[in-house]
């Protein structure tokens, strides 16, 4: 509930400055006007909220409205973003009223589930949001060995300054086809969200050069790309130690991964080179030494389960099932009580039930568990599930596992 002299309304384009500027306070940025000319707001405006006390807005939030890929399909995703409070209007409820009335709209617009990527990592479990990837950061210095692969020679690679009416097009449809069967890939469901994959603010680039687009084809078929800036730097003895940050990248097959990287990893003068990749990417794999690479691995996409049966019924499984599941949900007793989860050739049924359960575990961990990325019995050793009989624990970790680790490349 919120104090008597707040009320939580809807935020019209024309208030979008001031939207913006609650965000900026909560965040501690400021986005100058060369900033905001590049940028497109890609929540739609009948998405935007905000918590108002005499006139003000003092806390806002917003959602995209994605389809989030899950294993063997897709869901109904509301994207939580722009997530702010004034920094003077704290500890009074708001965030708590906020995240209710998000959660509330969301499942009113049948949206079976909710995502974010979170700031700081404490504060979204207590709202029943579970993380369900991982990101691998990697920091790679120039040279770095390439396992051989068949094919990469007769590839041809472009390398250009970043336009959007000459790539834009060809990039999203590249990155779609790539990326749509692995969990926690999120479509870019706006023009906003679309333009903004090549949005290149100078005031952003702390330094750097201009976005540049690398391509990677076989005869005139686009089978790669990344998306990398240089930034100049000489060390203490004029040698070249320029560094590539490589903010978006995938590639068909081996060959074309095989061939982007070997590029990436020869560009003149630039000493380290940096990413981030699923845990599972085939750079991964085809690296010769990955301990060179600095592997820093931190959470990615964190998922709230909004109507569980059809969460659970909207994602396949890897093998047949028969279980009940307790859960607990503080914030949505809809969800709360007793399932049964019934899965033939991949296929789940979830009914209410009154039998007893054979794993009990919060809304938390069963957002967790959606992208198939985490382990069952991994949080029952952590005491964070709870097995009536641990013989279930490796059917549940079988079933609930997938072939692709998920992740979500882009940020929202």
């Amino acid at each position: 509930m919120l104090p008597d002299e707040y009320r939580l309304i809807s935020v019209p384009e024309s208030r979008l400055p001031e939207f913006r500027e609650v965000d900026e306070f909560g965040f501690a940025e400021h986005l100058d006007e060369d900033i905001l000319q590049h940028l497109t707001f890609g929540i739609p405006f009948d998405r935007t909220r905000a918590v108002e006390r005499d006139g003000q807005l003092v806390a806002v939030h917003g959602s995209y409205p994605f389809q989030l890929s899950v294993p063997g399909g897709t869901q109904p995703c509301a994207g939580l973003s722009w997530v702010a409070v004034r920094p003077d209007h704290r500890r009074r409820g708001l965030l708590r009223a906020m995240i209710q009335d998000h959660l509330t709209r969301s499942i009113a617009r049948g949206e079976s589930v909710s995502a974010l990527f979170a700031a700081e990592p404490a504060i979204y479990g207590r709202f029943g949001y579970g993380s369900a990837s991982d990101v691998l950061r990697l920091t790679l210095p120039r040279g770095a060995k390439l396992r051989d692969i068949p094919g990469s020679d007769e590839l041809t690679v472009r390398f250009e300054t970043a336009d959007r009416d000459r790539h834009l097009t060809d990039l999203l449809a590249l990155q779609e086809t790539i990326q749509r069967d692995r969990p926690g890939w999120v479509n870019r469901s706006t023009e906003g969200l679309r333009r903004n994959l090549l949005t290149d603010p100078p005031g952003w680039r702390e330094g750097a050069e201009p976005l540049r687009v690398v391509t990677v084809r076989r005869g005139e078929e686009l089978v790669g790309y990344a998306l990398v800036a240089r930034k100049e730097k000489w060390d203490e003895a004029d040698n070249p130690a320029h560094t590539a940050n490589v903010r978006s990248h995938g590639a068909l097959d081996p060959a074309a991964t095989h061939r982007l990287w070997s590029f990436l990893l020869d560009l003149d003068l630039v000493a380290t080179v940096t990413t981030a990749v699923a845990v599972d990417d085939v750079l991964t794999q085809l690296l010769v030494d990955q301990r060179r690479a600095k592997p820093l691995l931190i959470d990615n996409l964190w998922v709230r389960v909004l109507d569980l049966p059809a969460a659970l019924q909207g994602r396949r499984y890897a093998t047949d099932l028969d279980l009940v599941l307790g859960v607990r949900d503080s914030l949505l007793s809809a969800n709360q009580g007793s399932w049964r989860l019934t899965v033939t050739d991949g296929t789940a049924t979830v009914t209410r039930t009154e039998d007893a359960p054979q794993l009990s575990l919060d809304i938390r961990e069963l957002g967790a568990l959606l992208l198939g990325g985490r382990s069952v019995a991994a949080m029952a050793r952590a005491g964070l599930v709870e097995a009536a009989d641990p013989a279930v624990l490796p059917v549940a970790d079988t079933a609930f596992g997938w072939h692709a680790a998920p992740h979500t490349p882009w940020g929202f």
